[in-house]
């Protein structure tokens, strides 16, 4: 059945269907607000390591291209000076490189955290057919990231043109003042340029975002029918998980026939709770739970007990305590040892019995 037979998708997503989404890719992300946040974090990184870089590279421009003409060179002469401008390059750019692919890193794990999907690396040729994929190609979220990034476009033309335009009469003047001061300046008008922009991305990527997982709450999102369906499939069919409690209470009802008779006392709530007790004194150093239910199952030992004439009292608190704390076949806890030696004295009595001496007590 086609997921868009079931009807009007109105129920929020269950856990399952999340974890099930989350398994498959569909996650919340913003390519946008990775780009723009590791744009921001590119210039900022070339702002604190920007001078140190322009004197490392300098000087090693300086080094390899000025000075003595070199008028013989070897090939072990050329592997040397490669391998001295490798190192130097590396020396130079590996900080920056290394803080651009953490900030990469956690651009992109702070939206999604950990996620592998080695499915994806896999070539899917159906996502690459026109043919069967013009409904996406034409839809409706494609519209909307292709206006997106026209209002990108504009935006960073704007964000630009207000800059260029505040320094309009500077750069006028720039035929008046010396190369290095030329150059320090183009720097900082082109550096707080693109942090303004990277800002205005930044903004603008947060919005994405909200789209993003507005857009992703909708999609898994889900209909009536669905609920159902994930129902079976993960508590099984009603009707069979039906069936198999019909099973077990037969079965309760059947060892109750059995147990019942071998109690000494029941006590009640009086309709709600019943505890079947027995108590036999060379054997056990206090009463047993041989049995215990509450209403339908209460019912049943109570109609048991008053067939094989095994007395039913009705003591509401020990009743509820005994079957919140005791399990069947454990004894009763030394907290309800009073309560329930009354009740086995008022049995013996009842009984005819002698009492068992200091151990009933």
């Amino acid at each position: 059945m086609a997921a868009d037979d079931f009807g009007d998708k109105t129920h929020d997503a269950t856990p399952h269907r999340r974890q099930q989404a989350r398994e498959e890719g569909q996650v919340v992300k913003s390519q946008d607000l990775a780009s723009a946040g590791l744009l921001v974090a590119g210039l900022l990184v070339l702002w604190y390591f920007g001078q140190s870089l322009a004197v490392q590279l300098g000087t090693m421009a300086h080094e390899h291209l000025g000075g003595d003409a070199w008028l013989a060179l070897g090939q072990a002469d050329i592997v040397h000076h490669l391998i001295r401008v490798a190192q130097a390059l590396l020396m130079s750019l590996l900080p920056v490189l290394a803080l651009l692919v953490l900030a990469g890193v956690v651009a992109q794990m702070g939206q999604v955290g950990f996620l592998f999907l080695p499915q994806k690396l896999a070539i899917d040729w159906q996502r690459i057919n026109p043919l069967q994929n013009w409904k996406q190609i034409v839809s409706l979220s494609n519209a909307v990231h292709l206006g997106f990034g026209i209002f990108k476009v504009l935006l960073i033309v704007a964000v630009a043109a207000i800059v260029l335009w505040s320094e309009r009469v500077r750069l006028m003047n720039l035929v008046n003042e010396t190369t290095p001061q030329i150059a320090v300046y183009l720097f900082s008008v082109m550096f707080w340029t693109s942090i303004k922009i990277g800002g205005s991305l930044v903004a603008l990527a947060v919005l994405d975002y909200g789209y993003q997982y507005w857009k992703h709450e909708q999609d898994l999102k889900m209909s009536t029918q669905e609920l159902k369906e994930e129902m079976k499939t993960q508590q099984g069919d009603p009707q069979v998980a039906a069936r198999r409690k019909q099973i077990h209470r037969q079965m309760v009802m059947h060892r109750l026939s059995s147990t019942i008779p071998e109690a000494d006392v029941v006590v009640t709530n009086p309709t709600h709770y019943a505890v079947a007790l027995k108590y036999d004194h060379e054997k056990m150093a206090a009463p047993v739970v041989i049995a215990k239910g509450v209403d339908l199952l209460a019912k049943r030992i109570r109609e048991l007990a008053q067939q094989h004439k095994v007395p039913v009292l009705e003591r509401k608190e020990l009743a509820r305590a005994l079957y919140a704390s005791v399990e069947v076949g454990q004894p009763v806890p030394a907290e309800q040892y009073a309560a329930v030696a009354e009740v086995v004295k008022y049995v013996y009595q009842l009984k005819g019995k002698a009492l068992p001496g200091a151990r009933a007590a």
